[in-house]
């Protein structure tokens, strides 16, 4: 059972990271004084990385059922159904302290541990999709960090042939001590071959499966849950990943769960060893005995907590049918890796660990496994209070033509192909739409003409302002860019990073997060089927509030999709959604006045999910040539993606209303409103699905000419706000010298 306590910042911790309450109540359950051995089990598998011990009971407010929904958290991914009896299987996970302290290794070795959570799961592992942010790419500390993340995930997936397929870089000064490398995996499996973690069958063996055991990525758990000090040295608790064995390891591990001998199944990542033996005895409600001496090691002399500890890559445990165990040794070692037999189940809630004849570890895995559980104070931050009496209209109105072209090229927003260039998006040749539109997506090739689209997003910048609103947002935002491309949501995993739990204004935003998240996904009808939480995120300076969402969504037919460029002279530019943009937190007000802050409007969140299935249905029926939301940069820089990616102009006029500024019309952001072009022929198709579903829509314009030309409704004897060729704005997005600025 969980025990319920509230932490106290100033409470003192042991050498294991335990805080002392938490070794007295070790005492308690043990009945006796822990062993060294076993106070370093504690340690690692009741850190705020393993445990949730913070975090598990605001999560209960997420929204976790759905007619998909195949298996939600608990496990080590979720999975839902995409197509009948095929199993779509995602998570995410960080490796924010890691990649702080080495980079590549860091970022490499996030990508292997996420693609093994998939792998537990008796799913190929077909995608990835990074969420990445840091310091302001001029500063000369943050530009080799940002090189060696990037080069990390790009070198472990390319090499083990899982394609990254999309994602999103962000760029604060918070960030610039402690970045945030957040990845994620999706899987498929048949529906009804799902593995799980559960041990089960006294006298089955335990198998160890893949590379030998070091003494790379020691105490990486605790590592994990603990605030960055200044500039870290100590890079021991980093692991080192090597994605050749990792693709080894994908293929006999699946081949060893088509055996049927396989019973359960569960990665060696964080805890290693330990997580491995303790949460899948747990979950079956058995127990293990288990030699390590028989743990095949890279290096001698490793004592038994390091071997316990060691969070080496490319290892998984699985538990087998007694009798048929050389049936999946057989398969391990034709795939050139490490397969032997360390242990037993045992029918009785005992684990028990012997290093040769002598018993290190004797206690029953629920003890390990089941952390107490805290109920810190929150309080609303004093900065809200300051942020939120900055009034975007007490700053001047810069001129629309060079704002935009600032906007353009400002690091949020500019061109991103330095990174995905980098990544082997194209192996395994399901990949339909590449990185650089609102979301990727997939061909299912297993269930033609099925494909799936993924996105990934999130506003600290918006959730630091309001973290209610910016989870809200942050969900939304992924939505409109699955829809953008053809899809309808049907699950989301995510990936929630924030400062120390332990100061009341940092659980006060996180909990108003996840309330966020959890109020969005209920108007969407989409399920939360597992994540990550990250804390203790920072260093000289907290980060701000950051929910990463990744959604997934199911299109009928990936033959019908949509990306963002316009794709013929002629068609109509269509905005679809209302709503009034606003500069509070934008974009706009951060770059061109060097301003974070205002009030954030609650979003309309039916009118959202209207224009979200207006626009996925137009797109499926074939009614638009392309969609594009308007989100950082409003829809001054939308039109301007729009232009770039299609390679062609379009002349809009804006409808002012209640005639608000310049900047607020061009630049302000909301959510529920995408562009999207059709043929003339299909606009009164479009109209009328639009009407069906109450959805505003504002015929702009037309596509055409090597210009952008943005006017407002009525004022044409002014002239236009912006007129700026298409080859203008694209050097300013690319960052080019002398592009217009």
């Amino acid at each position: 059972m969980a025990v319920e306590q509230t932490t106290r910042r100033s409470e003192s911790r042991s050498e294991a990271g335990l805080f002392t309450a938490e070794v007295d109540e070790i005492r308690r359950r043990l009945g006796r004084e822990p062993n060294p051995v076993e106070l370093a089990m504690f340690g690692v598998m009741w850190s705020e990385h393993c445990a949730y011990k913070h975090s598990k009971g605001v999560l209960a407010r997420l929204p976790v059922r759905g007619r998909r929904v195949l298996q939600g958290p608990g496990e080590n991914a979720g999975a839902v159904m995409v197509a009948p009896g095929w199993a779509a299987v995602f998570k995410m996970e960080s490796h924010n302290h890691p990649s702080a302290v080495a980079p590549f290794h860091g970022a490499a070795t996030g990508v292997g541990g996420i693609i093994r959570d998939i792998l537990a799961m008796g799913a190929r592992p077909i995608a990835l999709l990074d969420s990445l942010r840091f310091g302001p790419p001029e500063d000369a500390r943050v530009a080799p960090l940002m090189r060696g993340v990037v080069a990390g995930i790009a070198a472990y997936g390319n090499s083990i042939g899982v394609p990254t397929v999309g994602g999103e870089l962000m760029y604060a000064p918070c960030y610039r001590s402690n970045p945030l490398v957040n990845v994620a995996c999706l899987g498929i499996a048949r529906a009804d071959r799902l593995a799980t973690a559960r041990a089960a069958g006294p006298g089955n063996a335990v198998v160890y499966l893949g590379a030998r055991t070091g003494r790379d990525g020691i105490h990486g758990a605790s590592f994990a849950s603990a605030e960055l000090a200044g500039d870290p040295r100590d890079r021991s608790a980093v692991q080192m990943g090597d994605p050749f064995t990792g693709k080894l390891l994908i293929e006999a591990s699946l081949e060893a769960l088509a055996s049927g001998a396989v019973v359960a199944i569960q990665d060696m990542g964080a805890a290693g060893l330990t997580c491995g033996l303790c949460e899948m005895s747990a979950r079956g409600g058995v127990g293990m005995e288990v030699d390590l001496a028989q743990v095949p090691r890279r290096e001698e002399g490793m004592t038994a907590d390091e071997v316990l500890l060691s969070e080496s890559q490319e290892r998984m445990l699985l538990v087998v049918e007694r009798g048929r165990e050389e049936d999946v040794l057989r398969i391990g070692r034709r795939w050139g890796l490490e397969a032997v037999v360390i242990g037993r189940v045992v029918p009785a809630s005992l684990l028990t660990v012997r290093d040769g004849g002598a018993v290190v570890v004797s206690l029953d895995p629920k003890s390990l496994a089941e952390a107490p559980a805290y109920s810190p104070p929150a309080s609303e931050p004093a900065y809200l209070q300051q942020v939120r009496r900055i009034d975007p209209a007490t700053f001047p109105i810069a001129p629309p033509q060079p704002a935009l072209m600032a906007l353009l090229a400002a690091p949020n927003i500019a061109d991103k192909r330095w990174v995905f260039r980098q990544y082997d998006h194209m192996i395994q040749t399901n990949t339909v739409i590449p990185p650089g539109s609102d979301a990727c997506v997939l061909r299912l090739k297993e269930a033609a003409p099925v494909g799936l689209a993924l996105a990934v997003d999130g506003d600290g910048r918006r959730c630091y302002l309001d973290p209610y609103v910016g989870g809200m947002l942050a969900v939304l935002e992924a939505a409109q860019n699955i829809a953008c491309v053809g899809a309808m949501p049907a699950a989301v995993t995510d990936c929630l990073n924030f400062a120390s739990p332990e100061r009341p204004e940092v659980f006060w935003t996180f909990r108003e997060a996840v309330l966020g998240i959890a109020r969005a996904c209920e108007a969407l009808g989409v399920p939360v089927v597992g994540g990550n939480v990250s804390f203790y995120n920072e260093s000289d300076e907290a980060i701000f509030p950051t929910p990463i969402i990744a959604m997934l969504g199911v299109l009928k037919d990936v033959r019908w999709h949509a990306t963002t460029g316009w794709k013929r002279d002629g068609d109509v530019v269509v905005l679809l959604g209302g709503g009034i943009p606003q500069l509070d937190g934008s974009e706009y007000l951060a770059m061109v006045h060097g301003v974070v802050g205002g009030r954030l409007r609650q979003p309309d969140l039916c009118a959202t999910a209207a224009v979200i299935q207006c626009t996925a249905d137009a797109v499926a029926q074939g009614l638009v040539s392309s969609a594009h939301d308007c989100a950082d940069g409003g829809i001054g820089v939308a039109l301007a993606e729009c232009c770039i990616a299609g390679g062609r102009g379009a002349r809009v006029a804006l409808a002012a209303g209640r005639r608000p500024r310049a900047d607020e019309l061009l630049f302000g952001e909301g959510v529920g409103r995408i562009l999207v072009s059709a043929s003339p022929s299909h606009l009164p198709a479009l109209l009328r699905l639009a009407e069906r579903l109450a959805v505003p829509v504002q015929v702009l314009g037309t596509v055409g000419g090597e210009r952008l030309i943005v006017g407002v409704d009525g004022d044409g004897a002014r002239g236009p706000w912006i007129d700026a060729g298409v080859a203008d704005l694209a050097r300013a997005r690319s960052g080019e010298e002398g592009a217009p600025r």
